[in-house]
C-alpha cells in the first residue's frame, strides 16, 4: 500500500513535466496569410451594385486574411443612393481598417463618393483631386418641391452622422449635400474634410502611421506601414462584364435587343444570326437586371406590348392594339427599376417607337409576304403556259418557261401543242390545253 501512495503523486509529476515539454515543443499557430501585408482594391466609376459587390469582395477578403489595412483607391462621379448606404455600413462596421484614397490626379470623390470618404477610417487625396457636390438628384427627371426636401434632409442627415462619427467637419459634409460644394485636395485639408495628401501608396501607407482607428468602443493605432508588401485584388471576370452592362439603359437596350432577335427568328426559322444575337443578348441583359432593382411588373408590361404588336400585325384592330402596345412599353420601361434607378426617356421613348415599327413595318411586311401566292418550285407555275413536247395520253413531258417537267392531263393532248398549268403533285404537273380565248 505504501509503493501505490508513492506511486500516484509520482504520476501527476511526470504528466506535468511530459505536458510542459510538449508545449515546448509545440509550432506556433501559422499566421493568418495577409499578416503584415497591405490589401488595395480600386472601385473607380459610377457607384452602382457592382461596386459594391466589389467592396464586399474587399472587405471579407481582408478580414478572412488578416491583412493589416485595407486601402480603396477611389474615382467616381457618384451614383446610386441605396447602394452607396449599402456599401458605407458594410465600410463602417468592417473588422479591419479601411484608407480610402482619391487618386490618381484628376480624380475626384462626387455625389455618392463623398458619403464613402467620410465612412473611411483615414480619408488621403491625391494631388490634383477634388471631393464633394453630394446633392442628390434623380435619374430620371427633377423632383418637385417637397420630395427635393425631404430626400436632401435624409442625405444631410446621414452625412453629418458619418463625418461625426470619423470626427470629419460635419458641417462641410451638410453643405456639400445642401449647397453642392466641392473643394480641391489643399482646401479639403484645412477645412478637415480628409487627412492629408498622399502623392503615391509609400507615402499614404507612411502618413497612416500612429493615427487612431475605432471599432465601437475599441481604439487602435496603425502601426508603421510604409515597408508592407502589397497585395493588389482585381476585379474576376464577372466583375468587369457587368461593370459594362449594369447600367440601367444598357440592360433596357439588351432586353430589347434579345426580344427582337429572338421573335425574328421565330417569325423567319433558319435565319439563325438574330437568333444567336437574340439569345446572347437576352442573357448579357438578365445577367445586369440581377445586380439591379427590377420591378417584375414592368417586365410583364414590356411582354404584354410585344405580345399586342404582334397581334396588331395579325388582326385588324384599326390601331387599337398597336397603341395599346405603346402605352403598355412605356409603363412597363417606367417602372421597369424600383428605387432610384430609372431610365432615360429619350431611350424609353425611342425604344418604343422603334418596337412599333418594326412590328407594324417589318414583321408585317413578313407576315403579308406568306399570304401571298407562291411564285417559285412547282407550285409557282400554276397558271403559266407552255408547250406539250411529246403526246400526253394521259403523261408526256412539256416545256414551261424554259424548263422540261413530267406532266400528267385528264384529255389527250398533240405533241406541240399550248398547254397551261392547272396545278402541280410533286414534280408533275397538271395541264390542259391552252384555250384559244385565253391566248387571244
Amino acid at each position: 500500500m505504501s509503493a501505490l501512495r508513492l506511486a500516484r503523486p509520482l504520476a501527476f509529476v511526470l504528466a506535468a513535466l511530459l505536458g510542459v515539454a510538449g508545449a515546448a515543443h509545440a509550432k506556433p499557430a501559422p499566421a493568418p496569410p495577409g499578416h503584415g501585408r497591405v490589401l488595395v482594391t480600386r472601385l473607380e466609376g459610377a457607384v452602382t451594385p457592382v461596386m459594391g459587390e466589389a467592396l464586399d469582395a474587399a472587405v471579407r477578403r481582408a478580414d478572412r486574411e488578416g491583412y493589416e489595412a485595407l486601402v480603396i483607391e477611389m474615382d467616381t462621379p457618384g451614383g446610386l443612393e441605396s447602394t452607396m448606404r449599402t456599401m458605407v455600413q458594410r465600410m463602417l462596421a468592417s473588422p479591419r481598417p479601411i484608407v480610402a484614397w482619391v487618386t490618381p490626379g484628376g480624380a475626384r470623390a462626387a455625389s455618392a463618393g463623398v458619403f464613402l470618404m467620410m465612412a473611411a477610417d483615414v480619408a488621403a487625396m491625391s494631388p490634383g483631386t477634388n471631393i464633394g457636390a453630394a446633392t442628390p438628384i434623380n435619374m430620371q427627371g427633377p423632383m418637385d418641391s417637397t420630395l427635393a426636401r425631404k430626400v436632401t434632409n435624409d442625405a444631410a442627415a446621414f452625412a453629418h452622422t458619418i463625418a461625426t462619427q470619423r470626427g470629419r467637419n460635419a458641417d462641410w459634409a451638410v453643405r456639400a449635400v445642401r449647397e453642392a460644394v466641392a473643394v480641391d485636395e489643399q482646401e479639403a485639408v484645412q477645412l478637415h474634410v480628409v487627412d492629408f495628401i498622399a502623392a503615391s501608396l509609400p507615402e499614404l501607407l507612411a502618413k497612416c502611421a500612429g493615427r487612431e482607428w475605432r471599432r465601437n468602443d475599441t481604439r487602435t493605432k496603425f502601426a508603421d506601414l510604409s515597408r508592407a508588401p502589397v497585395d493588389r485584388l482585381e476585379p474576376g471576370f464577372r466583375q468587369r462584364l457587368l461593370a459594362l452592362i449594369a447600367d440601367p439603359n444598357v440592360a433596357y437596350i439588351l432586353l430589347m435587343l434579345g426580344f427582337y432577335g429572338v421573335l425574328f427568328e421565330l417569325q423567319n426559322p433558319g435565319a439563325i444570326l438574330p437568333g444567336i444575337v437574340g439569345g446572347i443578348s437576352l442573357i448579357l441583359a438578365f445577367l445586369a437586371l440581377s445586380t439591379l432593382p427590377v420591378n417584375s411588373a414592368g417586365v410583364a408590361l414590356i411582354a404584354l406590348a410585344i405580345v399586342f404588336f404582334i397581334a396588331e400585325v395579325k388582326v385588324a384592330s384599326h390601331g387599337l392594339l398597336a397603341a395599346g402596345g405603346i402605352l403598355s412599353m412605356l409603363l412597363g420601361s417606367m417602372i421597369l427599376f424600383r428605387g432610384e434607378v430609372r431610365l432615360s426617356w429619350g431611350i424609353m421613348i425611342g425604344v418604343t417607337l422603334v418596337t412599333a415599327l418594326f412590328f407594324l413595318l417589318v414583321v408585317g411586311v413578313g407576315l403579308r409576304a406568306r399570304r401571298r401566292p407562291v411564285v417559285t418550285g412547282a407550285a409557282g407555275l400554276v397558271g403559266a403556259r407552255g408547250e406539250s413536247i411529246e403526246r400526253l395520253a394521259p403523261r408526256g413531258q412539256v416545256r414551261v418557261r424554259g424548263e422540261l417537267w413530267q406532266a400528267r392531263s385528264e384529255v389527250e393532248i398533240e405533241a406541240g401543242r399550248e398547254i397551261e398549268v392547272t396545278g402541280a403533285e410533286r414534280l408533275t404537273l397538271r395541264v390542259r390545253p391552252a384555250s384559244t380565248e385565253d391566248s387571244s
